[in-house]
């Protein structure tokens, strides 16, 4: 019998074959093969004694983070006597994150109160920390040193370089600004033994330096938007084949970061722009739980991208009617090795689910059973996992792992699926469909009746977080790729949107490119977000301006945009940037 303890890609994954899990490209994350180990998420209760007495044990590795979560790394013949132990609520496996990537100051009113002349403000972020959990940053770029040429770096934790993590943290590297100042001393070559860490993709150091890039070589022509804050960064990822980064590394990040600004007893604004589509898209998972509880910690602020799969065709939904039949027609393009869909629905709902392949074969319906059913239809395994409602949400979720049969031809079937629903007992009937995102299928797979609404990537949907789309600045207008938020999430998203086409910003190795996407419209709110609790906090006009008061001083101040709808939509939220209108007169 599945654990309901366990969620439901950890119980299918445990049910799974290896050779599933091979073909699958989510049910080994999480897992390693060659320890027979898996990294988990757990959710537990605080009973007064030590964390270690209530999660570890022998050969059992245990990261607590804050609020009665926990990192847990354990071998998976003990999971299922692990899951029993009473203090445990909850447990879900990792998933992949993928990056959110594809003359904005001044469109966002930030130049309004950075301008350093009488009778402005003249913020610059300073007394205020800037965290991001991102794929690292290139130190030695001049963006991130000051006017004498040292570093703004406070701390870099490189979860990539074993060796020396931090304290209460089982994997990386730490480096202190001392350590990064005197690489800098060194020559390239040099520096890079003391300190290796690396960006290697360019994805953070473009990030954080348009939300607090500073480089005094250039006068003030390239500055991010909070140019005077400390930074702090962590680059995720342990090398591993797939080379994406897991949710428990992103949550591990946020942790450090909010406990270094406790430590400090300083402000932070965060900056997370990964995201991923797995989830009822509804809060309610670990990751989006974890992140509204640790929001409230501390004087912080968490900024969130959402996404870029605002015109891709992942995601699809309906509602279906009493004694009606509906068809959702998924097509699935050449030389696919795998994919899988996820359909959420209403618990207490009920209804038949069959699948179609492209010759006409049909599969169903599924058994509303819990444990992996295997159905075969052409060169096509089908993986099922059909769970039930979990302690943290009232939804249920169907999931489809597409998987190839024939070793010989390793490709599930092309042409058009059918999913079809056939209505037994329905009391409400909204049903959602995703696919994954990040760029990961080839082209040709995607819904053929795509549903823009619903398209923010996961962790937007937090509560506690500030959700952010993009705009061109250039046009005053929408950009059409950032992702939408929907009306099944039960409060509006995003919060707002802020400048993401086209972004000028540090590239990896030196000097500067053009970016585009909603990774590079989330940190000029993160910016924003530091400049404002200057303003508050460090210059003392409001020392309670963060978090949630925080996101409603942004909402207040935001403007719409050229032919924007009723605010706020699920398109821009409250409006765009506009920080100077932001600020209490």
């Amino acid at each position: 019998m599945p654990d309901q303890k366990l969620d439901n890609l950890l119980n299918l994954a445990l049910d799974a074959t290896e050779e599933e899990r091979e073909k699958s490209r989510n049910l080994n994350v999480g897992y390693e093969k060659q320890t027979r180990k898996w990294e988990i998420i757990v959710k537990y209760s605080e009973m007064g004694d030590s964390v270690e007495a209530l999660l570890g044990g022998s050969g059992i590795s245990v990261v607590p983070l804050l609020g009665g979560y926990a990192i847990v790394t354990l071998p998976e013949s003990m999971l299922e006597e692990y899951s029993r132990r009473p203090q445990i609520e909850f447990i879900e496996k990792p998933t992949r994150l993928y990056f959110e990537d594809l003359f904005s100051k001044e469109a966002s009113c930030i130049t309004q109160v950075q301008r350093d002349e009488p009778g402005n403000l003249q913020l610059t972020g300073r007394g205020v920390l800037i965290g991001i959990v991102d794929s690292g940053v290139d130190y030695r770029h001049p963006a991130f040193l000051t006017a004498d040429g040292k570093s703004r770096i406070l701390r870099l934790w490189d979860q990539s370089i074993p060796g020396n993590p931090p304290e209460g943290y089982a994997t990386g590297t730490e480096y202190t600004n001392e350590e990064i100042n005197e690489a800098l001393s060194l020559s390239v070559q040099e520096g890079r033994r003391l300190v290796p860490s690396e960006d290697g993709s360019g994805h953070g150091t473009a990030v954080l330096g348009v939300a607090a890039g500073s480089d005094f070589s250039r006068g003030a022509v390239n500055r991010g938007v909070a140019y005077e804050s400390d930074l702090l960064v962590v680059k995720m990822g342990i090398p591993r084949q797939d080379s994406f980064p897991r949710t428990t590394e992103l949550m591990q990040g946020v942790d450090y970061l909010v406990r270094q600004a406790i430590r400090l007893g300083r402000p932070i604004a965060l900056n997370l722009s990964f995201g991923n589509n797995y989830g009822s898209h509804r809060g309610d998972s670990l990751l989006e739980t974890y992140l509204d509880n640790v929001s409230g910690m501390g004087k912080n602020v968490i900024c969130v991208g959402m996404g870029n799969n605002g015109n891709d065709a992942l995601h699809t939904g309906g509602k279906l009617s009493p004694g009606e039949i509906q068809e959702i027609e998924l097509g699935v393009g050449a030389f696919e090795p795998t994919l899988n869909v996820q359909l959420w629905k209403n618990y207490e709902d009920e209804m038949e689910i069959y699948l179609e392949n492209p010759a006409g074969e049909r599969v169903g319906p599924l058994f509303e059973t819990l444990g992996a059913q295997r159905w075969q239809a052409g060169n096509t395994e089908l993986l099922i996992y059909y769970g039930k409602p979990a302690p943290y949400h009232v939804t249920q979720e169907i999931y489809v792992d597409f998987l190839a049969r024939d070793g010989k031809r390793p490709y599930v079937d092309s042409g058009v699926w059918k999913i079809i629903l056939a209505a037994r007992n329905i009391k409400n009937g909204e049903y959602f469909l995703w696919l994954p995102g990040g760029k990961t299928l080839n082209p040709g797979t995607a819904f053929y009746l795509p549903r823009p609404q619903g398209t923010l990537t996961i962790p937007a949907t937090a509560r506690g977080v500030i959700s952010v789309g993009a705009y061109d600045a250039r046009q005053n207008t929408y950009a059409d790729f950032s992702g939408r938020g929907c009306r099944a999430l039960p409060y509006p998203k995003p919060d707002l949107v802020a400048p993401g086409v086209d972004i000028y910003a540090p590239r990896s190795g030196g000097g500067y490119a053009s970016f585009t996407g909603t990774s590079f419209s989330t940190p000029f709110v993160t910016g924003a977000a530091a400049l404002l609790m200057e303003w508050g906090i460090t210059r003392r006009k409001d020392p309670y301006l963060y978090g949630e008061k925080l996101k409603a001083y942004l909402r207040r101040g935001a403007k719409a945009l050229q032919g924007s709808e009723k605010l706020p939509n699920d398109l821009i939220g409250w409006g765009r940037l506009c920080l100077e209108s932001s600020l209490p007169e």
